[in-house]
């Protein structure tokens, strides 16, 4: 498996995807059945076949991603060929900015001498949606950029 199983509540939202994944197979509901009676480790095949072929297509169109944790905001912008990062840090313990207060906070006090900014360029590896999976598997989550190109500008001047 090269990503990571899709959830119960995952492989629910996509019953008619994985119901037309099977019927690609030839197989049919009462085959399917049987299967997991019979075979458990071929329907496990099955579920993480299905589960690597959906991030493949999420993967694929991820441009953006954002990680925050109480003092940083990891911001990336995924190229064909790099992931640019734009890292603020806030030298400031009282400050949390994954409440709204602390977002806030950070948001009026950008110029503050708590608050650094700092930016980076990384090659992709040959596997590109391996190295975005590694940034999901580690907390970011996939944004449409917005964040990314507010500060994009603000480093820009």
């Amino acid at each position: 498996m090269k990503y990571a199983r899709l959830t119960k509540e995952q492989f629910e939202e996509m019953h008619q995807e994985f119901i037309n994944f099977l019927a690609t197979q030839s197989i049919t509901a009462d085959e399917w059945e049987q299967i997991k009676k019979d075979k458990p480790e071929a329907a496990e095949e099955e579920l993480d076949i299905f589960s690597d072929l959906i991030w493949e297509g999420v993967l694929n169109k991820v441009e953006y991603l954002e990680h925050f944790s109480p003092n940083q905001v990891f911001l990336f912008h995924i190229t064909t060929a790099t992931i640019e990062l734009i890292a603020i840090k806030v030298e400031n313990e009282a400050i949390d900015i994954t409440t709204r207060e602390g977002y806030q906070w950070l948001q009026t006090n950008l110029m503050d001498p708590a608050v650094n900014i700092y930016t980076s360029t990384k090659a992709i590896s040959e596997d590109r949606n391996k190295d975005i999976f590694a940034l999901i598997k580690q907390g970011a989550n996939i944004t449409q950029g917005q964040l990314y190109g507010y500060f994009q500008k603000i480093v820009q001047g």
